[in-house]
């Protein structure tokens, strides 16, 4: 896997986990992320750290729920079995 498909798809999941709080609210949190936390969209593969870091800023504790959508979104596409626990670190 080449890193501009691990990129592609680690995207996309984060799309369809940020969707389950539905388009608008997707999209406020994307525009968020671009004017209080100068991270773009097609950036995010590149700092994830970053990413994360906002989320936490945007969501507080609530962020984890999204961590994990996006951690089982990325599992899923990528063929594997998603382990929950009390706390998924999609860094690792």
């Amino acid at each position: 896997m080449t890193t501009s498909d691990f990129g592609s798809i680690l995207l996309s999941a984060i799309d369809e986990g940020l969707s389950s709080l539905g388009q608008s609210s997707k999209q406020a949190i994307f525009f968020h992320l671009e004017t209080s936390f100068h991270i773009k969209v097609e950036a995010i593969p590149a700092n994830l750290t970053g990413f994360r870091n906002a989320l936490e800023g945007i969501f507080g504790p609530g962020a984890l729920y999204l961590e994990k959508a996006i951690a089982k979104r990325f599992h899923e596409k990528l063929g594997l079995e998603f382990q929950d626990s009390e706390y998924v670190d999609f860094l690792r």
